[in-house]
């Protein structure tokens, strides 16, 4: 797939979803108390506050622990066809030639055993000169979802790629809606921990729905493959709380849902859990992905 100043393809479908690559900036003043802002203004705040997230962001390395679950389901019953446990660093880069960052998954264990050729992986993908912009971000998408396992293809699975939406630049292919003021929003590092949510009103439940062709997802076959979901953000600052991606065809199901936490020693918002589904029509099959993030350090 392409999307509009992107040279990447992303992707999803049965059997492979093909995604596009990155996003891009910081937070405005809040408005003063009574004067509500319009959600475009707040869509505007959204898109500044990503321009300073990837900027900071840029110079983190987090720790993710990623579990992927492969069954299928039919007339028999549920059987079970896989389960991997994967250990990465993720990062944020950008080809030197490219205007947008991409999210990369560094995997350096697979179920208890270390990556061999991570060293040299590594040198080729970032060398300087030896691939173009289209090549090296295709190369980074590929590498990030190397390890995945089951009978659907896919690329969008890093927890900053719906981010992208909010981009200035490709608000224009997505309707927006706001539908609620209040959101139950996390507080500590696992989601599911007793009381670990907490209500605010500070927080607007956005929805979006894409409506452009060439959509930024397609099909591996290349055929447009619309997104909607929603967004929980701060209309006073444009920050993200939560992200909801959904995407459903004939052939395929999918929802993603990503969570961000205060990191209070950098001084920034970051991605704590990544949840995943995936359900293919013809072959029944289920991949359920749970990845968390922690150790953030500066690069």
């Amino acid at each position: 797939m392409r999307i509009p100043g992107v040279c990447a393809a992303a992707v999803l479908v049965c059997g492979g979803l093909v995604l596009g690559a990155p996003v891009s900036t910081l937070a405005t003043p809040v408005a003063a108390a009574g004067d509500e802002p319009s959600v475009a203004t707040v869509l505007d705040r959204a898109a500044e506050y990503l321009a300073g997230f990837h900027r900071q962001l840029s110079s983190i390395v987090a720790e993710e622990r990623y579990v992927q679950h492969w069954s299928t389901g039919g007339r028999k019953g549920s059987t079970d066809l896989g389960h991997r446990e994967l250990m990465s660093d993720v990062l944020l880069v950008k080809p030197l030639d490219a205007d947008d960052w991409l999210q990369y998954r560094d995997v350096y264990e697979v179920d208890g055993t270390p990556i061999r050729d991570r060293p040299e992986r590594i040198g080729r993908l970032f060398r300087e000169g030896t691939l173009s912009s289209d090549a090296r971000m295709r190369t980074i998408l590929e590498e990030s979802a190397r390890y995945n396992i089951g009978d659907i293809q896919r690329n969008v699975n890093t927890p900053l790629f719906p981010l992208q939406f909010l981009r200035a630049s490709n608000q224009r292919r997505f309707t927006f809606t706001r539908t609620t003021d209040v959101v139950a929003r996390p507080t500590t590092a696992d989601p599911e921990e007793a009381g670990a949510f907490r209500v605010s009103t500070e927080v607007w439940v956005i929805a979006y729905q894409e409506r452009r062709s060439d959509t930024m997802i397609h099909t591996a076959g290349h055929r447009d493959f619309p997104s909607r979901g929603r967004f929980w953000i701060e209309p006073g600052t444009g920050r993200v709380l939560m992200s909801e991606l959904l995407l459903e065809n004939r052939s395929l199901k999918v929802a993603i849902d990503v969570s961000y936490q205060s990191e209070p020693l950098l001084g920034v918002f970051v991605p704590v859990e990544m949840r995943e589904r995936y359900e293919a029509a013809r072959t029944h099959s289920l991949i359920e992905c749970r990845a968390t993030y922690g150790r953030f350090r500066q690069l």
